[in-house]
């Protein structure tokens, strides 16, 4: 009988090797027994998208942080015409979310096919200098960009969000491409193999892959514009920065607090969707 000395160190070896779980098995095994136990799927769910729990708990809050501020501050006319939210708040809340939709809308048709574009063999070579000049757009100051539409186009709300969708378009355009490069050759290669054509493999294998990359990059271009919303008023474009503006200019505390508030809890707010709808496309196994 051959004793477990006889048997070659490099035999021993393999055999340890085959014999281990899989690196994700072991993971999950480790994460599961830290605590002596499995973890039932609902625990799982909620730590692997804790993020997406706790933001709607910071929102609400936020509101009931912001209301019974409200309710216990020492009120003037002046604070509660400003606050009033059938005449100023709702109207100003509806005119930030729309610029905010609105030019997050056109930043993804114009950014994405150019961005598929310029990732095609035949114009890859003006990747360069169009992100160069997507890249001064967003180098230029909010403010100075809002200036100079409003010099071009004259006050109003498309010129915000025509501004707007220029300033954040630069993540979504770089995002697109990136996602796209980082494909896999050999996969692509493959798809060509098995009789598909340039638009096929483009839709069924490239975007597909590249879905959560220019996803991040939509995510952020939405919350800067939700940010930079704010200063929509100074065109006439409307939004919550009317409210801050109030509140600086009657040195009302209550009314400043109110609208900066406000505009945060409606960017946290807006990521959540965005990170909600990031997790529900992206594809399965990525």
């Amino acid at each position: 009988m051959t004793s477990l000395h006889d048997v070659p160190s490099e035999v021993v070896e393999l055999d340890a090797v085959h014999s281990a779980p899989p690196p994700g098995a072991r993971d999950e095994q480790v994460s599961d027994d830290a605590d002596g136990y499995r973890l039932p799927p609902g625990v799982r769910l909620i730590r692997s998208n804790l993020g997406l729990f706790v933001t709607p708990l910071i929102v609400i809050a936020g509101i009931i942080a912001l209301r019974v501020y409200y309710n216990s501050a020492d009120k003037i006319f002046q604070d509660e015409r400003a606050l009033d939210w059938e005449r100023n708040l709702r109207p100003q809340l509806e005119e930030h979310l729309g610029i905010t939709l609105w030019a997050t809308v056109f930043t993804i048709v114009i950014a994405v096919p150019l961005g598929i574009l310029l990732t095609r063999p035949r114009y890859r070579r003006f990747g360069s200098p169009v992100l160069a000049v997507a890249t001064s757009g967003q180098a230029i100051p909010a403010f100075g960009l809002l200036v100079l539409a409003f010099a071009w186009l004259g006050r109003g709300p498309w010129t915000t969000i025509w501004a707007l969708a220029l300033f954040t378009m630069l993540p979504v355009l770089r995002n697109t491409m990136v996602g796209l490069e980082q494909v896999d050759r050999n996969v692509i290669e493959a798809g060509r193999g098995m009789g598909l054509t340039k638009r096929q493999v483009l839709r069924r294998i490239e975007l597909p892959l590249a879905i959560p990359v220019i996803l991040a990059g939509v995510r952020t271009a939405l919350v800067i514009t939700v940010g930079m919303a704010a200063l929509a008023f100074l065109i006439g474009g409307g939004g919550l920065g009317e409210t801050i503006s109030a509140g600086l200019k009657l040195s009302r505390d209550l009314v400043l607090i109110t609208g900066a508030v406000m505009t945060a809890l409606v960017a946290l707010s807006v990521d959540w969707i965005a990170a909600l709808a990031e997790k529900t496309l992206r594809p399965k196994g990525l």
